[in-house]
């Protein structure tokens, strides 16, 4: 095993570390949300290319596997997006084995992990499902909450056909792409009607059955709860989800790594830094980047702590930046 397979595994690990891993990430396409199938092919080689250029340049601890292009299954995400109401969701069935989704995926994913795979663990993104529901179907947070108050066990069913779809897909990267595990996605629902009762009953067990499906594969896998665009979590919702490590927004949510540990009843946590083109580390000068790395570090102590960002950092930050971090991180 690689050395720095090793150090990253160890702070999963909570184990002492020669060094903080660091682990940054962004999306290597102009416009992520866009899909391979309609008339993007050359999405796959840009995000392809931007992996290779990143991994030589930066020579990352570790590295999440963006899924640019890939993000919502293309017939799912079509149905969603006419169906009017909740009780529609029951003709929702998921996509066969051989789907092109699914093994255009897994190629991707074995392309990249032969590579650089030997060298640094893969973790490759994927969207829970009801990420995947509220982004395919239109309206966002708001369609998806007008649907449980509808009918929660229709969405319950159709979050229930995302997830076996993602399953497929998380096994397949894991068993055959090469990828070390998953990093699943998840967001609360964002609003005041699902809480966290209604959240477990309704999004959890999809989310859930992803991870475990991604355990069962072998994979090491990462949680990260998404606080993209300044959306808020309730972080207590996602304490129990059996993920080796998990990276939480903390800048957006108020909550320091050590307090992250805490909720996450001692697992690693990944971050520190916000995302944002004005923050410290887009924007600061070296001395005020790694001074921020230091104070975090003080404060989090170096024992099962991933230093990195709250989301994806900006495409064209100068890789310079993150070694800052890391230099301070020794």
């Amino acid at each position: 095993m690689s050395d720095k397979k090793q150090l990253v595994l160890d702070a999963f690990n909570n184990k002492e570390t020669e060094r903080v891993p660091v682990g940054f990430w962004f999306h290597y396409t102009k416009n992520e949300l866009l899909s391979v199938y309609e008339g993007n092919s050359e999405m796959r080689q840009q995000n392809i290319d931007g992996h290779k250029r990143f991994v030589k340049e930066f020579q990352p601890d570790f590295v999440k596997l963006m899924s640019d292009g890939y993000f919502f299954e293309p017939k799912t995400a079509k149905f969603l997006s006419s169906v009017k109401s909740a009780s529609e969701l029951y003709k929702l069935e998921p996509i066969a084995d051989d789907d092109p989704w699914i093994l255009d995926q897994v190629s991707l994913v074995k392309e990249l992990t032969s590579s650089f795979g030997k060298d640094v663990l893969t973790f490759y993104n994927i969207f829970a499902p009801a990420t995947a529901f509220k982004w395919s179907a239109g309206g966002g947070d708001k369609k998806l909450e007008q649907f449980i108050k509808e009918d929660k066990f229709a969405v319950i069913h159709a979050l229930s056909v995302i997830a076996q779809n993602t399953e497929k897909v998380a096994i397949r990267v894991i068993k055959e792409g090469g990828a070390d595990g998953i990093y699943l996605s998840v967001q609360s629902i964002q609003g005041t009607y699902v809480g966290s009762d209604l959240y477990a009953e309704v999004a959890a067990p999809a989310e859930l059955s992803v991870l475990n499906a991604a355990n069962s594969a072998g994979g090491k896998n990462i949680l990260h709860v998404c606080g993209y665009e300044g959306a808020r979590n309730n972080l207590h919702n996602f304490k129990n989800y059996p993920a080796l490590a998990i990276n939480f927004a903390s800048v957006v949510e108020g909550v320091s790594l050590e307090e992250g540990k805490e909720i996450f009843k001692g697992k690693a946590v990944i971050g520190g830094f916000a995302n944002l083109k004005d923050s410290v580390l887009s924007a600061g000068t070296k001395e005020e980047v790694q001074k921020e790395t230091k104070r975090l570090l003080d404060k989090a102590g170096r024992k099962g702590i991933i230093l990195g960002a709250d989301c994806t950092i900006p495409r064209d930050i100068d890789f310079q930046r993150l070694e800052w971090v890391r230099e301070a991180a020794k």
